[in-house]
């Protein structure tokens, strides 16, 4: 059994790792910290299952995954993240993942998910259940961040948390031009005025 590992965490990587053999003692585990680890790897071999974190350096892990679903790599994949289940769950299942799981999540929980997902099976928790039976029913009424794109959440998020453009153009490896192009679209699709305005939305809303 291969499993691949992406988090840019070395402890998170290495705690994974650990509960992962504590189940499949013989697994062969590899990690990578970034998405051009995640895409060299999946090119090299093939894999039981994926676990990959979302907010990576560089191309995060929605974009990685949609990348390796465009390439036509079907290998199922769980998505983890330290963000609420409400912020990302339905981003990631929609772009192909196979399941979402919070890392705050209970090690049986997340053992569950691996198996289920590596039977060829989706993992939803109680709480994305809920998540997808409220969009289901939706009436319209969603927060305006909810139909950001996927790079313009990353970088409400990374401007929710204090970052410069500067900063966030390094860390995304995008043009400082690129970033306040995506900082102005924030802006206007918000109906906000400024950073310190989009820094209190992303607080209010738990995004940061």
């Amino acid at each position: 059994m291969n499993i691949l590992i992406a988090d840019d965490h070395a402890i998170v990587r290495k705690g994974l790792v650990e509960l992962i053999h504590e189940a499949y003692p013989d697994a062969v585990i590899a990690e990578v910290e970034n998405s051009h680890g995640v895409l060299e790897q999946v090119n090299k071999q093939s894999w039981n299952i994926i676990l990959m974190d979302i907010s990576m350096p560089g191309r995060n892990g929605v974009e990685t995954l949609k990348q390796i679903r465009a390439n036509g790599v079907q290998t199922p994949i769980l998505m983890l993240s330290a963000h609420p289940e409400d912020q990302y769950a339905l981003r990631v299942l929609k772009a192909g993942a196979s399941g979402f799981l919070n890392k705050e999540s209970a090690v049986d929980e997340l053992l569950i998910a691996i198996s289920k997902v590596m039977a060829g099976k989706k993992y939803i928790s109680a709480t994305v259940a809920d998540i997808l039976a409220e969009a289901h029913t939706d009436t319209g009424n969603k927060p305006a961040h909810e139909l950001l794109s996927d790079r313009e959440m990353q970088v409400l998020q990374l401007i929710g948390s204090g970052r410069t453009v500067s900063e966030i153009g390094e860390q995304l490896s995008l043009s400082v031009n690129t970033i306040s192009t995506y900082r102005a679209r924030l802006l206007e699709k918000l109906s906000l005025k400024n950073n310190a305005e989009l820094i209190r939305y992303a607080v209010d809303h738990g995004l940061v």
